[in-house]
């Protein structure tokens, strides 16, 4: 269906997000059609999951919004100051080995993963990341999340639970971590972002 409309020239997709919610294809998209929905939309969030099926984002609410914020920002602090490798927002496309097309909350590559990095500028970055981090919101699901955590090697990930107030540490070849309650608790960038700690604090929800 998502796919047909791609040749619809009156079609604003972006109305329908923001009407309906996140938008998910029925039938597997190829890569191509994938690349030309994004180019087409390229406002929009979307993934494609390894089997072809693609997901369209609607926008987060104000609480995944400000955590969403709240962590990019004290990512990018820590950045300036080491100056190390590359730092990736939301809408950066990762086009990963096993064929799915994803992006997170925040994601870093060293200067080592940038440099065999095939892409251009105009592509979406074609080799996994060394970290990312994802704070669930209220519509997604749990399971969903844990299993993107997995995917394709990434060395340290972060998935943060604010609703549970749990934090599930993803270390590559290794059993999950799973950290609960927030209060007083920091995540540690360890080897991977060295010199980083992150305030679980800083993701309790306000009533």
């Amino acid at each position: 269906m998502v796919a047909e409309l791609l040749d619809k020239e009156t079609f604003s997709l972006e109305d329908a997000v923001v009407r309906l919610g996140a938008i998910s294809s029925d039938e597997p998209m190829s890569k191509e059609q994938f690349i030309r929905l994004s180019e087409r939309f390229p406002d929009l969030r979307m993934e494609r999951e390894a089997d072809g099926k693609v997901l369209i984002m609607s926008p987060v609410k104000k609480g995944s919004g400000r955590r969403e914020s709240r962590l990019f920002g004290l990512l990018a602090l820590w950045y300036e100051k080491f100056n190390s490798g590359e730092l990736f927002g939301p809408s950066s496309g990762f086009n990963l080995p096993d064929g799915s097309f994803k992006a997170a909350d925040v994601a870093w590559l060293s200067d080592e993963s940038l440099a065999a990095d095939p892409a251009s500028e105009e592509e979406f970055i074609q080799i996994v990341p060394d970290f990312v981090a994802e704070i669930r919101s209220a519509t997604d699901r749990l399971k969903k999340s844990q299993q993107k955590m997995t995917d394709n090697g990434v060395r340290l990930a972060w998935l943060i639970d604010p609703y549970e107030e749990k934090a599930y540490i993803y270390r590559q070849g290794r059993e999950v971590e799973i950290v609960e309650g927030f209060d007083s608790k920091k995540l540690s960038g360890e080897d991977v972002l060295p010199g980083f700690e992150f305030p679980l604090e800083a993701m309790k929800r306000k009533t």
